[in-house]
């Protein structure tokens, strides 16, 4: 009895006791002898037919520790492997995760593990942005640290995530506010600067009049007001320093052809960079013929046409008018409001030394977001209006020939160059003389990274009175923020306040100097941090080169649609700054990208605009009401936030129904790049549960026949048997190649599900002699089992400890002594593909199954040729003759067909 339990664990018990007139074990919930071989309900020994929420819990408690030390035996070393990078955007750590957090990292982990399946070398690495305004904000409010608050909520995030069972290449964590993290963020601010890309410039700031303090965008509300005081916010210039991203606009929206479909975000991309068509050029500032000592940079659309300028013009906007400019009394005595204005300033072309006045136009706005632009009267009629108009002089540089083809006249070495070869070598001369001249947009911005705040990366400058800014030397780096206990939140930077850490010596120089007191927005930090993944260690530099060329680019990059723009554009700029810099090979930093949709809670809304919570609200009427008030509330679905009284805590949701629900649930409700709106009362959420249960019926009946002593004989089936696994057999074949496909094609889990909780239901069906006998069937369940694992490691884990204590197992070529985790992904029969290219094409009517007709495979995805061929089937003649058919919907991938009709 002993050896039969250990080999066959309380399945043969529990029959032998069935057989010999004994109690039912099942009912009675007796226990498995500890020690013996574990199979279903390893958990506590215990086995139960049903799939309870007990059950459920039991199995993840028992699965969770084990999976984690055996998926973390694999060792990430073996470069023979080919790689496979998944990466979700790290979080901000504020201290809970939200169900925006489950979702992208359920998806990510999700391909994580199948990748790891099909034999890839995976990372799936997990860090934290932890630097930011919310966290000093945090500081400021309750009396604490940022640094000691942003500690505490990654320690319990991290906690969080684990009792997720999220399979995250921990090793590699990274955290942006420690100083072994930002000194690298310090030294590629610095060769930035090295390389002309940083640079500092006054620029408009949203202040607070009330608080004395910067904010950023997110802090002034849809009023102007600011979020803390609600004081009306002031624009006010402030000397800023900047990354010069317009360097690399062109660069950066030509790649994009080159990436694969990024659902929409590639298109997102190219409207932020815009149409690259000119360039910026650098002009020096004259009055009376003596040079001020100001700059001035403005922008056209025909840079080979610069010697023909007439002006350039700024706004009545422009800092020169508003600023600290020397030239402010100067412009403002020459403005008159309503007026284009001739100004007695003069701009020098830094590339071609010749002048041109400057000018105020009268409107406020110009194209795209320029202050400043070239008047060019051969290339504009509208500046050739302006120049007659003020009598400017000018030359005619534009000839066109009689062929039609237009080239350069009066443009020194440029004379005779049609207008493409001139635009080229003009805008690379000026990049070479670094006077302008990297084609851009007229609407893109540099990117403003100052930020007057403690908590962030410190930027590594020293201004000296005598060399003016000056990089702190690299083997200097990092520069540690100094330890402040008093924060207001008022009065500009707090670093400036630290005394002993402000005042240094010049390290060109030696003279005294200051510090700079701005740090970096955060978006810094996270513009570089997918690098530093591939080497999370590295004391000695950024990343290793060679590292960073193995697993770049990311594979397949997940996360929020709201970062789709900004973000995505500040990391692909760094990346191809780390390209030219010879740092890494690929420009490009993201292959794929999957940008998921959000959660959505139902929120309940007076005409105020108060939110209530639901349990203040009366639903029973035919309009939802205040249940104290009667007023009449507003319905609807938005993000998930505490003010909205919509929130769901994803522990709690967690222990009520279980991992692998939710896991299924946020998979199957929608399509990743799609909306969820939260409601345990659609149909997602019982469909997710009730397949649960039929994998766990379908592997105890299958474990059950098994365990009768009789073993597998196939050579017992008749015709009509081994016929009907033959249907398995193909069936499992194409869920196979479709379940794959959705995995690394389209990244459709919900489909991928659809497809397994099909095949479930056709293997319930089968009949009892097959699956006793079929290997057809027993093949077919040991692939569902393992293609389910991915996205519910828990109960397929537990399943498949279940069937690792089958006798007679007709599978070789599974791995019976390593979990369902460390099985090889299921792979299409070569046999299958050689079939006769004729697909079987269901036929639904009115979403019912009716049968199958064959269809051409070269048709089968041509919905005319497939009704036409559906009309003339003995099925289609018997079923749709003389019925009127109001719409027909083809499915190619699932291969069906359905009718719509009316009698």
């Amino acid at each position: 009895m002993a050896s039969a339990w250990r080999r066959l664990g309380f399945y043969v018990c529990f029959l032998k006791s069935k057989l010999n007139g004994g109690p039912d074990i099942i009912s009675r919930g007796r226990r498995v002898i500890p020690g013996c071989a574990r199979g279903i309900y390893s958990a506590t020994g215990t086995w139960t037919k049903e799939y309870t929420l007990q059950t459920r819990k039991d199995v993840e408690n028992w699965w969770h520790k084990r999976i984690k030390e055996e998926t973390s035996k694999i060792s990430e070393a073996d470069k023979s492997k080919p790689k496979f990078y998944v990466l979700s955007m790290f979080p901000y750590p504020s201290g809970k995760l939200h169900m925006g957090h489950v979702r992208v990292y359920t998806i990510s982990d999700t391909i994580a593990r199948f990748q790891k399946m099909r034999g890839m070398q995976v990372i799936n690495p997990m860090g934290w942005d932890a630097f930011g305004l919310p966290a000093e904000n945090a500081a400021i409010e309750r009396n604490l640290h940022p640094e000691s608050w942003t500690q505490s909520n990654i320690k319990h995030m991290r906690k969080q995530l684990d009792q997720l069972g999220l399979c995250f290449s921990w090793d590699r964590e990274i955290t942006t506010c420690l100083p072994d993290y930002y000194k690298w963020t310090q030294y590629l601010f610095i060769k930035l600067y090295e390389a002309g890309l940083a640079y500092q410039k006054e620029a408009l700031v949203n202040w607070d009049p009330v608080d004395q303090t910067v904010l950023a965008n997110e802090q002034v509300d849809e009023h102007g007001c600011s979020w803390r005081s609600g004081a009306k916010v002031e624009q006010k210039y402030l000397r800023q320093w900047f990354i010069k991203t317009t360097a690399y606009a062109k660069a950066m929206q030509d790649a994009l052809a080159d990436l694969p479909e990024w659902y929409g975000i590639k298109g997102m991309q190219a409207h932020w960079i815009g149409d690259c068509v000119g360039c910026h050029l650098d002009f020096t500032l004259k009055v009376d013929g003596r040079v001020t000592g100001e700059k001035l940079t403005a922008y056209t659309a025909t840079p080979e046409a610069i010697y023909g300028t007439s002006h350039v013009a700024i706004s009545p906007s422009h800092r020169l008018l508003h600023g600290h400019s020397s030239l402010k009394e100067t412009f403002r005595k020459a403005l008159v409001p309503g007026q284009d204005c001739l100004t007695p300033v003069t701009a020098v072309n830094m590339l071609t030394q010749r002048e041109a006045p400057v000018v105020i136009l009268a409107k406020a706005d110009f194209e795209g977001s320029l202050d400043s632009k070239i008047g060019i009267p051969s290339t504009s009629p509208e500046d050739a209006s302006l120049a007659q108009t003020l009598g400017l002089p000018y030359s005619e540089v534009i000839e066109t020939l009689p062929d039609g083809t237009e080239r350069l006249c009066c443009s020194a070495e440029f004379t005779g160059m049609n207008r493409q070869d001139a635009f080229l070598a003009l805008t690379q001369k000026a990049r070479r003389k670094r006077v302008g001249g990297d084609v851009t947009s007229d609407k893109l911005k540099d990117w403003l990274v100052s930020r007057q705040r403690y908590w962030g990366t410190p930027i590594p400058m020293v201004h000296c009175p005598a060399c003016g800014p000056v990089p702190v030397p690299l083997q200097d780096l990092p520069v540690t923020l100094p330890h402040i206990t008093a924060f207001t939140g008022k009065g500009g930077s707090p670093l400036a306040t630290a005394s002993d850490w402000v005042n240094c010596s010049c390290p060109r120089c030696k003279g005294a100097a200051k510090r700079e007191t701005d740090t970096m927005d955060t978006f810094v930090d996270s513009a570089w941090y997918y690098f530093r993944y591939t080497d999370p260690q590295n004391a000695h530099s950024p990343f290793n080169a060679a590292l960073a060329d193995y697993w770049m680019p990311v594979d397949l990059y997940i996360g929020g649609k709201e970062h789709a723009v900004m973000h995505l554009f500040y990391a692909r700029f760094f990346s191809h700054f780390c390209h030219d810099q010879n740092m890494v090979k690929h420009r490009e930093p993201f292959h794929k990208l999957l940008a998921q949709g959000l959660i959505k809670g139902q929120t309940f809304r007076l005409l105020s605009g108060q939110y209530l919570q639901r349990e203040e609200v009366d639903l029973t009427g035919s309009v939802p009401v205040h249940a104290n008030t009667k007023e009449t509330v507003e319905v609807t679905w938005e993000k998930m936030s505490k003010s909205k009284h919509n929130g769901v805590d994803p522990q709690e949701v967690v222990g009520r129904y279980g991992i692998d629900t939710i896991r299924l649930y946020i998979l199957f409700a929608a399509p990743p790049e799609k909306d969820i709106l939260w409601d345990v009362k659609s149909d997602a959420l019982p469909g997710v549960l009730r397949w649960q249960q039929r994998l766990w019926a379908l592997v105890t009946r299958f474990i059950e026949a098994r365990a009768s002593g009789t073993l597998p004989r196939p050579q017992v089936l008749s015709n009509e048997e081994r016929a009907e696994g033959r249907k398995l057999w193909e069936h499992k074949n194409s869920v196979i190649s479709e379940v794959t496909a959705h995995f690394t094609e389209d990244f459709s889990l919900n489909s991928a599900i659809s497809q397994l909780m099909g095949f479930s239901n056709a293997l319930l069906q089968a009949s009892q002699r097959v699956v006793l006998h079929s290997p057809e069937f027993e093949d077919a369940v040991c692939a569902l089992t393992v293609m389910a694992a991915p996205m519910a490691p828990h109960i397929t884990s537990e399943l498949w400890a279940g069937l690792q204590q089958v006798p007679g197992k007709l599978c070789a070529h599974y791995a019976w002594d390593a979990g369902v985790l460390l099985q090889a992904w299921p792979t299409v029969d070569p046999q299958f593909l050689q079939q006769p290219d004729v697909v079987e094409m269901a036929v639904l009517i009115n979403n019912k199954a009716c049968g199958k007709i064959p269809v051409p495979q070269r048709v089968s995805r041509d919905q005319d040729k497939v009704h036409e061929l559906v009309l003339q089937s003995e099925l289609g003649v018997r079923l749709l003759r003389g019925r009127s058919i109001k719409k027909a919907f083809l499915s190619p991938r699932t291969a069906l067909i359905n009718f719509l009709v009316q009698d």
